[in-house]
């Protein structure tokens, strides 16, 4: 059966499912695209068995068709074709092969049966939000960075989403860095939390739309179901129990200092390169006169040091230690033009906020755990 489509317009689509196909998979069908005609849609369906992505598409075409198509050879061959009405000729029989015609090319890309495809999850939802794409997209920015790959620590390998009367909190660590990240003008009647793979997200962040629309999300015990414009992405959920975040959040912070965001990122940018390189410590030493950020490398004799202006309070000066890099990642994510340190003791959990955001809806936290120093002030 014939169908004709952009080569551009196609190719785009596609793009936005292509990086759920495994290179290695488990099942090796799953190398596929499976393409479905049906009413003058085109349907297409990329899978891992953890995470689907299915996009519709308007092409001319009539009848009934379905074929398994190679992904890396189809999308290659769009990649390379100038913007222009192709014919594509899905042939689901014994032979399973896919003809493309050009205006002045022919391809055949020998493909599978569909039936062999697994099928993803069909939506029965226990539960559903409707959250804005810009509104997702902040907290994707704000929580993929913390999301651990430790396969040891499956509860960590995704963000934890939590739906209040209060409104939605997204939260994610791994183990040296958490974010929580709070939207008040969510409520939900729900009081219930899942646990949704990083790498779901990932494509879902990559697959959002760049103009501002609605995000359907229904979740049920096993599964999450993000709905929006052609596309639908579920996701198998993690049955874990995801940490109790709220008791590692120090609440009695005595010594605060606050410095402009784009001025200590430079400096960590160019403090770390002269940090021992396993370790990548740099040292904050915060006094009324301003904040001393150091690294060192004895076993180089490389050393750095730069004084920035700041605001401190507290009773005394306070050195602590960080992982440059975590810090690093840590500013690049936030938007405010200052941000607010909120330290204990040098061996506990420091704070990171966001200083002067007008949006009172929202509520960013940042957490991460110091470097044990030789020395304390």
């Amino acid at each position: 059966m014939k169908f004709i489509a952009s080569s551009s317009s196609l190719l785009k689509q596609l793009n936005a499912l292509r990086g759920i196909v495994p290179s290695n998979p488990v099942i090796p069908i799953l190398e596929n695209f499976l393409f479905e005609i049906e009413n003058g849609i085109l349907t297409v369906t990329a899978s891992d068995l953890q995470t689907s992505i299915i996009a519709q598409i308007d092409v001319e075409a009539e009848g009934e068709s379905k074929l398994a198509v190679p992904a890396k050879m189809l999308l290659e061959t769009l990649r390379n074709l100038p913007d222009q009405p192709v014919t594509f000729d899905m042939r689901p029989d014994d032979s399973y092969e896919l003809e493309i015609q050009s205006s002045n090319g022919h391809y055949k890309l020998g493909g599978e049966d569909a039936d062999d495809f697994p099928k993803p999850p069909e939506v029965k939802s226990d539960s559903a939000i409707t959250l804005m794409s810009d509104v997702v997209a902040d907290a994707l920015g704000y929580t993929l960075f913390t999301v651990s790959n430790d396969d040891l620590k499956p509860a960590m390998n995704g963000v934890y989403m939590q739906l209040q009367s209060e409104g939605v909190i997204f939260v994610s660590t791994d183990s040296h860095k958490l974010v929580r990240y709070q939207r008040k003008d969510v409520t939900s009647d729900l009081d219930s939390s899942i646990i949704i793979p990083g790498k779901a997200l990932e494509q879902l962040k990559s697959t959002l739309p760049d103009e501002v629309q609605e995000v359907q999300i229904d979740f049920n015990d096993t599964n999450a179901f993000f709905s929006f414009g052609n596309i639908r992405i579920i996701s198998r959920l993690i049955d874990e129990r995801f940490p109790d975040y709220e008791n590692v959040i120090p609440r009695t912070n005595d010594k605060k200092l606050v410095i402009s965001r784009t001025e200590l990122l430079a400096s960590l940018k160019r403090i770390v390169i002269y940090a021992n390189k396993s370790t990548n410590q740099v040292r904050l030493r915060l006094s009324t006169n301003g904040v001393e950020v150091s690294a060192e490398d004895p076993d180089f004799s490389n050393e750095a040091k730069e004084i920035l202006h700041s605001e401190y309070e507290g009773e005394e000066d306070f050195e602590i230690g960080f992982n440059a890099r975590f810090l690093i990642e840590m500013l690049n994510t936030i938007h405010s033009d200052r941000v607010q340190f909120e330290f204990t003791e040098a061996n506990r959990a420091a704070l990171l906020l966001p200083m002067g955001e007008d949006n009172e809806d929202e509520d960013l936290l940042m957490l991460v755990m110091p470097l044990m120093l030789s020395n304390y002030y």
